[in-house]
This record gives C-alpha cells, structure tokens and sequence, in this order.
C-alpha cells in the first residue's frame, strides 16, 4: 500500500468520527421542544447538563443517551466499515462533540461522549466507566465530580485490564474532560459546586 492510500482510512475514520460526534443533540432537541436556543440558556453548554436547566428532564435524558449513543455508533459503525481504525473514530468523535464546528467550538463536557467512545472501544471499560460515575452520583450527589472520576479513573482501568494500547487516547479524553470541566473543579475546591437534587440544577447530569 503506497503511503498516499494508507492515509485515506484514517482521514475518513477522522472525518467520520467528527461528523457523527458534532451533531448537538442538545440544540436540536430544544428547539424541537420549543424551548429556545440552548446556546443562550444557562451556560450555552450543549449537553444534557445545560438542556437540564430549560426544566425539561425528559429532554435532559434524551440528550444524555443521544450523546452516548452517537459516541458509541461511530466506533463500531465506523471500526466495522474501516478495521482498525476505531480509535481514531473514537477520538474524533469525542473531539466533535466537545468541539463542533458548526456551533463555533462551544460545545458539551464530554463525560456522556466519552462512556459511549469507552464502550464501543472495550465494553468491560464502559461498564468500569459507568460504574465509577452513576455509583459516585449516587453517593456525593455531584455530577461534575462523578463525570471527572469517571473520565480520569478510565485509563487506570483499561492499564489494569491490559488494554496498555487505549491508555493513551483516554488519557487525552480525560484530559479534555477536565480542561472542560474547570470551572467546576474550582468550585469543588471552593465548596460551592452544587448537589444534584439542590436549589440549583446547573450539574446534575453529564454534559
């Protein structure tokens, strides 16, 4: 294979990836509902966090499995139509989401995005994903530190279960997570991010 056609694959895993991870869920389902732009509710963020301040839990729920289901259809989907290359759609997709192009790069936190990508790389690391943030939100009541938990105690696990060859891409992930999620780490430093079930419902689920 001339080094000219080895680039095709992983340029259309990358286009590929980033395509199905962009689409705002978030955006368009408010505005189906009728609820307005999401862009200029809360904090403009376009994960169910933010579609959770419009009062519509339904529609909160519906972007929280959308952005999860899009993360998880654009490993398989796109690691079936082009082998090996699932790590690549993986990365692009969760890069989407957190990144649209379409919305000027203001886009979700990524922890939903990521459980997909997680599951649809190695499911025993979406399980441990899955177990580490709704297990912590159940106890601490704080979705950001759950959704970070989560994010950060991913590549721990896939180093324990021997996938050394993912602990780079989540790492990266994880890394995205918390630059996303810096303003709520100041307010867990500070004491003041609020509990899910509070006066305010600015983290109750992820973004």
């Amino acid at each position: 294979m001339s080094t000219t056609i080895a680039w095709i694959p992983p340029l259309v895993a990358l286009v590929l990836g980033y395509l199905l991870g962009s689409i705002p869920f978030g955006v368009i389902l408010t505005r189906l509902a009728g609820a307005g732009d999401l862009r200029q509710i809360g904090s403009g963020n376009i994960g169910a966090t933010n579609v959770l301040r419009t009062g519509r839990k339904g529609l909160a729920a519906a972007t929280l499995l959308l952005d999860l289901a899009k993360g998880l259809v654009a490993v398989l989907l796109i690691g079936h139509l082009l082998p090996g290359m699932a790590p690549v759609a993986a990365g692009a997709a969760f890069v989407g989401h957190c990144y649209p192009l379409w919305l000027r790069f203001r886009g979700g936190k990524g922890v939903a995005t990521m459980m997909g990508v997680v599951s649809g790389l190695f499911w025993p690391l979406g399980l441990v994903f899955a177990i580490l943030w709704l297990g912590l939100l159940a106890v601490a009541r704080i979705s950001s530190l759950a959704g970070i938990t989560a994010a950060v105690g991913t590549p721990v696990a896939a180093a324990v279960l021997g996938r050394f060859d993912l602990v780079p891409l989540l790492m990266a992930l994880a890394g995205i997570v918390l630059w996303k999620h810096r303003a709520n780490i100041a307010r867990l430093v500070d004491g003041t991010e609020p509990r899910v079930g509070g006066d305010k419902t600015t983290d109750a689920v992820g973004g």
